[in-house]
């Protein structure tokens, strides 16, 4: 079997025209063979200026940053939800409390009705009238 050439067959055009089309099969070619970090350790080569390295401390920049927003945002989360569960506990034992003082009140209601029956029974009987 025969490999394929990587060569291609340019038609005749200008210099920078074939320099254009070369520059373009390279940069195509890292992108196929080259995993993203690689990827901007050879651009950082190829810019001598020091971009490249602005680049990729920017990134990394972000990165942090980006992790410590998600960190502070999940730490305030957590502190929301417990306070919204603490507020239900709160409002449940309160609703106990006053759940368990109606009914003890309904008891007492039930007793001076009964008190109170005993008292027109015994005024009827023994005779006194209003």
């Amino acid at each position: 079997m025969e490999r394929p050439s990587l060569e291609i067959n340019l038609p005749e055009t200008h210099e920078e025209g074939k320099l254009y089309v070369v520059d373009s099969l390279n940069n195509l070619n890292k992108l196929n063979v080259c995993p993203d970090e690689s990827q901007h350790s050879l651009d950082a080569e190829e810019n001598p200026d020091g971009t490249g390295e602005n680049m990729a401390g920017s990134n990394t920049r972000n990165q942090c940053l980006f992790f410590i927003t998600f960190i502070l945002t999940l730490i305030i989360s957590l502190a929301l939800v417990s306070f919204v569960i603490f507020l239900i506990i709160q409002t449940r034992n309160k609703m106990d409390q006053i759940s368990n003082r109606l009914l003890s009140e309904k008891e007492n209601i039930e007793e001076l009705k009964k008190i109170n029956n005993i008292l027109l029974k015994h005024l009827n009987q023994s005779g006194i009238k209003d």
